[in-house]
């Protein structure tokens, strides 16, 4: 009788034991992890849909505006200055640049040929050429005549044309020809960034410094990133009042340039962006900007918040999924493209736009 006494004691504790181990199952004691159970986890925690849509991953680089181009001016007919244009103004093609003398204006010209001798009747060349083309495209000589003589050649209609350009800017010697130095032949329109003459002194030597009219913005791109950025690609601007207006890529340079020194030297290369709206940035020149360029995208992706992540070890990531009654469990996911400015990652998984997932309470 004895020996009964301890095997019932032996048999109670191991029926405790059993009741206790499925008691802490169901609670969870034993499972991988409480939050990835099926059933009921307590109050609902913050949570995110999953949706399907375009992802756009951006890095956002610091960028310079200003106005593109550097064109010096130098008078070549001497001459006193007698006029000169503030900085800032824009002069436009048969607009008088600056003067001399009793008010003689020197003439902005389209071309790309300077202006290196006089241009009479009977002279050929690039040069005459250009000379054409702005007459016609002023008005003052007709397109058939001077295409029937030649555009290259200084004709009677270009002579004509000529005077007539002269007459509108209140010159009436030398008529019809154009002595050197009376004309600057660029290739687009001026903007003045700088006078670097002065009234009443020589208009021989520089007279004023220029740029074009047209706003871009400079990148200083790492080299590392070249093969990121294409002529074309869209981009937004962030402007130093904190708004945002959008623009492309218009060229992406070849010549890398390094800077710094020590240990930690930067090789970049130049990559110009054109705003799409040049009117967004007024009349800013040299102004710190951001432009935050597109690095890759993804079409009809599926969505999660970043916060919604959560590292799983050894580069595995996993997001956690909450359906009825708060029922969670872990859906591993390989994340994608990340877009900053949504706060959202493409990720490829076993999930459908509309589930809801666990995210970082804010």
């Amino acid at each position: 009788m004895a020996a009964r006494g301890p095997r019932r004691v032996a048999l109670v504790v191991i029926a405790v034991l059993a009741a206790g181990t499925a008691g802490a199952w169901r609670a969870g004691v034993f499972s991988p992890a409480a939050s990835s159970a099926g059933g009921p986890q307590g109050p609902p925690p913050a949570t995110a849909a999953v949706t399907r849509q375009d992802i756009t991953a951006t890095t956002p680089v610091t960028a310079t505006l200003g106005y593109a181009g550097s064109y010096p001016v130098r008078g070549q007919g001497g001459g006193t200055l007698t006029w000169l244009p503030p900085a800032g103004q824009v002069i436009r093609q048969g607009h008088p640049l600056y003067r001399t003398g009793e008010e003689t204006p020197v003439v902005l010209l389209y071309g790309s040929v300077p202006d290196w001798r006089p241009l009479d009747e009977g002279v050929t060349g690039q040069d005459v050429s250009q000379l054409n083309h702005d007459l016609v495209a002023l008005g003052d000589a007709n397109r058939a005549d001077i295409s029937a003589l030649g555009w290259d050649y200084f004709s009677w209609a270009t002579a004509a044309g000529v005077a007539k350009l002269q007459s509108a800017l209140g010159v009436s010697d030398p008529p019809g020809w154009l002595p050197l130095g009376s004309v600057v032949f660029e290739p687009r329109a001026l903007r003045i960034s700088q006078v670097t003459g002065s009234l009443g002194g020589p208009a021989d030597g520089p007279v004023l410094a220029a740029t074009s009219d047209q706003q871009v913005v400079t990148v200083p791109l790492d080299v590392s990133e070249q093969g990121e950025v294409r002529t074309g690609d869209k981009v937004s601007v962030t402007l130093p009042d904190g708004t945002t207006t959008p623009g492309a890529v218009s060229s992406v340079g070849t010549v890398a340039t390094t800077s710094g020194s020590g240990g930690s030297p930067v090789t970049t290369i130049p990559v110009q962006v054109k705003l799409t709206d040049p009117r967004a940035a007024g009349t800013l020149d040299q102004a710190p900007v951001t432009v935050n360029i597109t690095t890759g995208t993804a079409r009809g992706a599926l969505a999660v918040p970043v916060t919604a992540l959560i590292a799983r070890g050894s580069g595995r990531y996993a997001v956690e999924m909450v359906g009825r009654g708060n029922a969670r469990r872990w859906v591993p996911v390989t994340p994608g493209i990340f877009d900053d400015a949504s706060g959202l990652v493409q990720v490829t998984g076993a999930l459908t736009p509309g589930q809801r997932v666990v995210v970082a309470a804010s």
